[in-house]
């Protein structure tokens, strides 16, 4: 019998554990630490997170690579010679010191080739694709908002070395490199936790899109990406869909948008796309509120749209001028509701419901008068506004106190009536911390009365005519439209308690009061010694 051709593979690389990533991850931040351009975590991760950006992209392009040979078809890389990892990164005792340092920041250099030409960064910035729409893009994108901060080639080098040992070239890694990624998200929201910057916890996030169920062939949004939190999750949540190469088609370059203007999150939120598995994502690099709203039609509307619009920040002149004159607002938070409702789809895609958005907001928005009061008009008139979830206190915590609601709405008509539902918090739990956060088993009976063919009020859960909402006054005018209402069906409303247990509860804050300013007065005492 004739033997059988062999078709020739590239060696096994040993798969690298989730002991031995974080071990790896470790050490090069133990290394960034001795470089005296860099300060605190907020420095660090950018800087590790944009060379991990460049190994992952040479494993991939490295993969490619191989299959197109082997489907004996023509590959075109996105980085060329000599610029891609394995020209001037992979080999430890490659090029170094100062000779690095140049490479990668000046605009002109002697490449590790030995040929004058761009460095590195001003390489990867010039990058351009024929259609405007490929991870060329993406990569030029990314460096435009990129510098490198350390001071010294020497331990840039030893980064680099440990970086080079991280594979990205099974799914089994990718996995564990996702969930390392994700704790360094944690820790980046930790770092910039006192510059305003606060990230949606996974549970939200998580709770969001399984209610709204975004569906393949459907455009989901997210106009405030931040580092890609919401979108990652309805990757994945979408992934589950895919049945033949068509569906992947579309999931690939059909279905996930967002936006993020700043540097730092941008370049977070593409590399936690890529890592999750979206080939070429689709993130605007510009802020959401620059274009006129009147200037959005239809080709620019979507059927689901996710996201944590930033709340307390203020907008300028100019971003203001976008927006009908009526409803000009500083608050970023106000104007992020209207281009909500402005992008969501007029007409349903056959086969799919009305398109529909769950948006977080503060609860100031929910009382707000005046303009406040206006855009709230628009959305009970022009959309219904079928359930107000009310988060707990200190979901957010330690970051913001802010309290916190979910807004779910559609496309399907006016709204009637609204449904709240108040979500508790675990039985004995006082507040949420880094120690004990959110969790997404919390949202479970809450998920289970959203998906009921008929919902019925309970402890947690009422209802609330719009009529109740909108007030007029007698020429038409609109007076207040408050969706700030309190449930009346609640148990331990203080108004609902017996005495004896009113009682107790009074005398268990005086204690808890007591003891507060013992330790105050303690803490006194110590500083005054």
């Amino acid at each position: 019998m004739p033997s059988k051709k062999r078709t020739a593979r590239p060696p096994a690389v040993p798969l690298t554990t989730a002991q031995s990533l974080g071990a790896l991850v470790k050490s090069a931040r133990q290394i960034m630490r001795k470089d005296k351009g860099l300060n605190g975590d907020l420095d660090r991760l950018p800087m590790l997170t944009w060379i991990m950006f460049l190994k992952f992209l040479g494993d991939l392009e490295e993969m490619r690579e191989q299959e197109a040979k082997l489907a004996r078809a023509k590959f075109r890389p996105a980085i060329e010679p000599p610029y891609r990892w394995r020209d001037w990164a992979a080999d430890p005792r490659g090029i170094t010191g100062d000779d690095l340092l140049a490479f990668i920041n000046q605009d002109e250099c002697r490449r590790p080739d030995g040929k004058r030409g761009p460095g590195l960064f001003a390489y990867l910035r010039g990058l351009t694709s024929a259609n405007g729409d490929d991870r060329r893009d993406v990569i030029a994108t990314v460096f435009r908002g990129v510098d490198n901060r350390m001071r010294s080639g020497y331990l840039l080098r030893d980064v680099i070395n440990r970086v080079a040992a991280i594979h990205f070239t099974s799914h089994e890694e990718l996995h564990t490199l996702g969930a390392l990624y994700e704790t360094m998200l944690r820790e980046m929201r930790d770092a910039a936790g006192d510059s305003g910057e606060f990230y949606t916890p996974r549970p939200v996030v998580r709770f969001m899109v399984e209610v709204t169920d975004p569906r393949l062939g459907e455009a989901v949004l997210d106009p405030a990406s931040g580092t890609g939190g919401f979108l990652v999750e309805a990757f994945s949540h979408l992934a589950k869909q895919v049945r033949t190469v068509e569906d992947r088609r579309v999931l690939q370059g059909k279905s996930l948008f967002g936006c993020e203007p700043k540097s730092l999150p941008y370049l977070l939120c593409q590399m936690n796309l890529l890592l999750h598995g979206l080939d070429a994502p689709r993130i605007d690099a510009g802020n959401s509120l620059r274009f006129k709203l009147s200037d959005v039609g239809e080709k620019d509307r979507v059927d689901v749209i996710l996201t944590n619009p930033p709340f307390g920040g203020e907008e300028e002149k100019g971003i203001q001028g976008n927006f009908p004159e009526d409803m000009r607002t500083s608050e970023t938070a106000l104007l992020f509701l209207q281009l909500i409702m402005r992008r969501l789809r007029k007409a349903s895609k056959p086969g799919h419901g009305p398109a529909r958005a769950a948006v977080v907001v503060p609860h100031g928005t929910l009382f707000g008068d005046g303009v406040c009061a206006r855009i709230k008009e628009q959305l009970l008139k022009e959309f219904n506004l079928h359930t107000i979830v009310r988060l707990p206190d200190g979901v957010f915590a330690p970051y913001t106190d802010i309290p916190t609601n979910i807004l779910f709405f559609d496309r399907s008509g006016p709204t009637r009536e609204i449904w709240y539902y108040e979500l508790p918090r675990p039985e004995g739990r006082k507040k949420y911390s880094k120690t004990q956060p959110l969790r997404f088993e919390e949202f479970a009976p809450a998920i289970a009365w959203m998906r009921a063919k008929k919902r019925a009020e309970n402890t947690q859960a009422w209802k609330v005519p719009v009529d109740d909402v909108l007030r007029y006054d007698d020429s038409g005018r609109l007076l207040s439209c408050n969706l700030d209402r309190k449930n009346p069906n609640a148990p331990n409303d203080i108004e609902h308690l017996p005495p004896q247990e009113l009682l107790a509860r009074i005398r268990a804050r005086e204690k808890e009061i007591q003891e507060a300013l013992h330790e105050i007065q303690q803490t006194i005492e110590l500083s005054q010694e």
